[in-house]
């Protein structure tokens, strides 16, 4: 096929490492040339993700990657990972990378963010965020883009619209957010949800200390003149996928949900994957898990001056992996 995509994916063992190479298996214009790992060699990818029917290289050791007739390298690694690679292969091809090593701008918020020095702080610029549904143009024209977490996107999708048109107040947001355990990637202790008598767990943790609060303050800055102000409570559920944001936001004057329905609808028309939920339909998991989408709905608040916001992705692709290939078919132009 012609202007076929040659790629590459380090970091492929992992929850999103296996979901990417999933997604990108079933491109039609993609070839998937190496598979890398930190620990594993010499294994099939499909032995550990039984949805990969494609015939794929074994996996190697991720040190082992020559970027020859290679397009676009995916780091699907942990943080703080894979700025060595970024470092090494910077301006020598095209990098998608999923960890939280590039999303931030300041040195100095990074390294306090996740109680390291970055290893090279003046590449922190020269990757976009990688928001498809909002930066598609500066994506397009990128060769590295930082793909974001997976609260924020559930986060921003709906608030910057709203921000950006004045449409809410800057100050005093609530989000409660839920998510499936795999964000936790695979070092996370089941036991920590999972009784073997059958009982599950849910809780929150790290309320207003959670490492993605600078990165969602960050981009939500970009689209407001005052300064942002918001709390932030994540949890995490007893299920594999799937994450919830709950965002409760002060308006700035008098608008109807119908208002708002239709200023969001205009908003993302030209993006299929955003769906703003209208009247009684239910939203839940179902809607998005294994796909790519983003499902909005508003709901009334019993102050006509507030709205109550939720928005639903999985973790694992619109959070994730989906994004960072839609994002490599936006920067080849597919």
């Amino acid at each position: 096929m012609k202007n076929m995509i040659s790629v590459a994916v380090l970091g492929s063992t992992g929850f999103v490492g296996t979901e990417l190479v999933y997604i990108l298996s079933k491109k039609r214009y993609v070839k998937i040339k190496f598979l890398g790992s930190e620990k594993s060699k010499n294994i099939k990818i499909n032995s550990l993700d039984k949805r990969i029917k494609k015939d794929l290289p074994l996996i190697k050791f991720n040190s082992d990657f020559n970027i020859s007739n290679i397009d676009v390298l995916f780091l699907a690694l942990p943080h703080t990972i894979s700025q060595y690679y970024v470092k090494k292969f910077y301006n020598k091809i095209k990098i998608i990378d999923l960890s939280a090593d590039f999303r931030l701008n300041n040195k100095s918020i990074y390294n306090k963010t996740y109680q390291t020095s970055h290893l090279c702080p003046n590449l922190l610029d020269k990757f976009i965020y990688g928001l498809y549904d909002i930066n598609f143009d500066l994506i397009k024209k990128s060769s590295n883009v930082a793909i974001p977490g997976c609260y924020p996107t559930s986060i921003l999708l709906p608030l910057i619209p709203l921000l950006e048109n004045k449409i809410i107040k800057s100050n005093n947001i609530i989000i409660d957010s839920k998510s499936g355990y795999s964000g936790a990637g695979k070092k996370f202790n089941l036991k920590n949800i999972f009784k073997l008598n059958g009982e599950n767990n849910f809780y929150n943790y790290n309320t207003n200390n959670h490492r993605h609060i600078s990165e969602i303050k960050q981009e939500l800055q970009k689209y407001s003149s005052n300064k942002i102000q918001f709390s932030f409570n994540p949890h995490i559920l007893p299920i594999f996928r799937g994450m919830m944001s709950t965002i409760y936001c002060d308006l700035k004057s008098k608008y109807s949900i119908a208002q708002i329905n239709k200023f969001l609808n205009k908003y993302y028309k030209n993006q299929k994957d955003i769906e703003i939920i209208l009247d009684d339909k239910k939203v839940d998991f179902f809607k998005i898990q294994n796909t790519n989408k983003c499902v909005i709905k508003i709901f009334k608040h019993y102050s006509s001056s507030k709205i109550i916001l939720v928005s639903l992705i999985d973790n694992l692709q619109k959070g994730s992996a989906g994004q960072a290939v839609q994002c490599m078919s936006a920067m080849f132009n597919k």
